[in-house]
């Protein structure tokens, strides 16, 4: 089974994007934040389609911050990776790695140099991705999930 990651499209994929959240996160967002993401910053909304299919399999949506730099002194640009989640039929693809590589692409052509996410503590499968890709854990966020779980930050430069 192939896929292919491609740009959000608000008018045709929202409802599948809204399933994938659903079915895979215990955060639920909202129609009008997925589709407030996608208006400032489209280019950093991706989905991962099934070749066979056309099923959305998964998301990444990404937005980009002015914050105090995570690496030194002073404000920057950074990127934040609000959201990622893939089905869990599809998972073990190499789609979550699509799918980051492709909100890195988008950040550096926005001159991003760094990025950060929030992933729950219990999420060891999550955690180990991210550090394959080079994201190190920053600092913990306690009581920072509705249920109470606290969230690893981690940050990568890019």
């Amino acid at each position: 089974m192939t896929y292919r990651v491609r740009r959000f499209n608000p008018e045709t994929d929202i409802e599948a994007v809204q399933n994938v959240n659903r079915s895979c996160l215990p955060e639920n967002y909202p129609r009008f934040f997925f589709i407030d993401i996608a208006s400032k910053f489209p280019e950093g909304f991706s989905v991962a389609v099934m070749d066979d299919t056309g099923d959305i399999a998964g998301y990444e949506m990404t937005r980009i911050e002015k914050g105090l730099s995570n690496y030194g002194f002073g404000i920057c640009k950074k990127g934040h990776i609000i959201s990622i989640a893939i089905l869990a039929k599809y998972r073990r693809r190499g789609i979550a790695v699509k799918l980051m590589q492709a909100a890195t692409d988008a950040m550096r052509l926005r001159d991003i140099k760094e990025v950060y996410l929030e992933v729950r503590e219990s999420n060891q499968a999550a955690i180990d991705l991210y550090q394959k890709l080079g994201y190190i854990p920053f600092k913990v966020s306690k009581k920072y999930y509705s249920d109470g779980e606290a969230a690893l930050i981690m940050i990568s430069k890019i």
